[in-house]
């Protein structure tokens, strides 16, 4: 799943090694465990927002800063039953609200799994 992620998804892969394709969202959250960036392609591509939970803990509630308004959706939990996780997440997509958070005019609440990563796409852009 993730090798299939990261050949459609031009984020990942289209400015692996330049500074425009990465921007820090959260690095600094040492009492919750947890880190948050945003990854971006070629214009006209949606960006991703990737998040992990470093502890054994699930958190509701959480706030990040989104650079935009919309609906923005998990295409990777690796809490997932799937992946035999306890499948914790934001299934249905979680909406932006215009309140700002860590420098982003917007910000998203997520519940966020124990000891795992999510990616989620800005808006109903094709996979």
């Amino acid at each position: 799943d993730l090798n299939r992620l990261y050949g459609n998804e031009p984020a990942l892969h289209h400015f692996d090694c330049q500074p425009e394709g990465f921007a820090w969202v959260v690095g600094d959250d040492s009492v919750n465990s947890v880190i948050a960036f945003l990854r971006y392609g070629p214009e006209g591509t949606a960006p991703l927002l990737a998040i992990s939970n470093f502890t054994p803990r699930v958190l509701t509630g959480y706030r990040l800063g989104v650079p935009a308004l919309g609906t923005w959706y998990e295409v990777l939990n690796t809490d997932s039953t799937f992946y035999s996780g306890s499948n914790v997440g934001n299934a249905h997509g979680v909406r932006a609200q215009l309140s700002p958070s860590h420098g982003y005019p917007a910000s998203l609440e997520l519940t966020l799994p124990p000891l795992a990563t999510l990616l989620l796409r800005q808006g109903d852009w094709p996979a």
